[in-house]
């Protein structure tokens, strides 16, 4: 069973879903909006909050500042200058996160601002959709020797596994989310089938969900298939400005989101079997052989006199009623008595 650990918590197909709460840049440049995501974040009982590091200089070049993402009105540039923040900002906000005991991630979306989160001592790392395929960064990240997980959206089977390679090859532990990168993203668009196919192709990967569908559906659905990693855009307030505030959960989604998950895996598995615990139940609500009728000694049991009903305490079970029909009394048995075998002939 493959599985990696980031600080305490272990991750793994037999482990508890972890929910991470990408607060990414919804906080539009604002500390004061980063810790209170935080905050929130906590208060819904999520275990880790993702951030996104940007060193702008060593990650675009002046030709971004003609580029319009899909779900936004202006340039990538014009978004990533507003939304960055430097050094200082990122390890308060790392310090502050571990004080309300939560694990603190981010993406790196340069060498700079990878080095930058190795020198703040991050426990791990979250490779975007974009970066999946950017092997120089994928070498760079990996050399680290930390655990890794990779957003895999717009990347196929063929392009993961040149990352895979990376991160085998540096004997990293690592994570694979199957991601859309639509936003948002259709329901018939998620196509949660590409779990098992990560799964096949990649048995040593834990496996994740980075949803961008509206609220928290697909997730919950992924569990069951295998996904033990769930990351969800999160806003404290959907009323905020930012291009990835439309398509994030609030605090109250947040914490159905974890109650939800853990729920549906600790109901996977099992089998088919009466449980101990079902005893108390089965004493009330089987049914039993019982006469419907007084009963003489030496009178045959027949549908007229005899019958099945409740508590299923009695000898006789429901399954056996045919077993006594036609078949003498030994003594005179009352109405509505729970038959025992003692008072059936041989």
């Amino acid at each position: 069973m493959w599985g990696m650990q980031i600080g305490s918590r272990t991750l793994g197909a037999d482990q508890p879903p972890f929910v991470i709460a990408e607060i990414g840049i919804n906080h539009e440049g604002d500390p004061a909006k980063a810790r209170r995501m935080i905050d929130d974040a906590a208060a819904a009982g999520c275990e880790c909050v993702k951030f996104q590091c940007h060193v702008i200089e060593d990650e675009y070049v002046p030709a971004a500042g003609k580029v319009i993402p899909g779900n936004a009105r202006e340039s990538i540039l014009e978004i990533m200058k507003r939304c960055a923040f430097d050094e200082q900002t990122d390890r308060e906000l790392q310090a502050y996160s571990e004080s309300r005991g939560l694990i603190y991630l981010s993406t790196p979306f340069s060498r700079a601002a990878a080095n930058r989160l190795e020198r703040m001592g991050v426990l791990a790392y979250k490779i975007g959709s974009g970066e999946c395929n950017n092997t120089p960064l994928v070498e760079h990240i990996a050399s680290f020797g930390k655990p890794v997980l990779v957003s895999t959206g717009m990347n196929d089977l063929s392009s993961v596994a040149r990352t895979v390679e990376i991160l085998e090859r540096r004997q990293v532990p690592y994570g694979l989310f199957h991601c859309t990168s639509m936003y948002p993203t259709p329901y018939a668009k998620v196509r949660l089938g590409a779990l098992a196919q990560l799964a096949a192709r990649f048995p040593r990967a834990v496996l994740g969900l980075s949803d961008h569908s509206l609220g928290i559906y697909t997730c919950l659905a992924a569990v069951p298939l295998g996904a033990r990693l769930l990351e969800k855009h999160f806003t404290s307030d959907r009323s905020w400005p930012g291009p990835d505030v439309p398509i994030s959960i609030t605090p109250a989604e947040l914490k159905e989101l974890i109650v939800g998950s853990r729920a549906i895996f600790e109901a996977l598995g099992g089998s088919k079997d009466v449980l101990p615990e079902e005893q108390p139940t089965i004493d009330f609500a089987y049914a039993s052989v019982v006469t419907t009728s007084d009963v003489r000694a030496g009178e045959k049991f027949t549908r007229d006199n005899l019958w099945v009903k409740r508590p299923g305490t009695g000898e006789i079970h429901a399954t056996r009623y045919e077993e006594v029909l036609g078949r003498v009394a030994r003594r005179d048995v009352a109405r509505d008595a729970l038959l025992s075998w003692s008072d059936v002939s041989a």
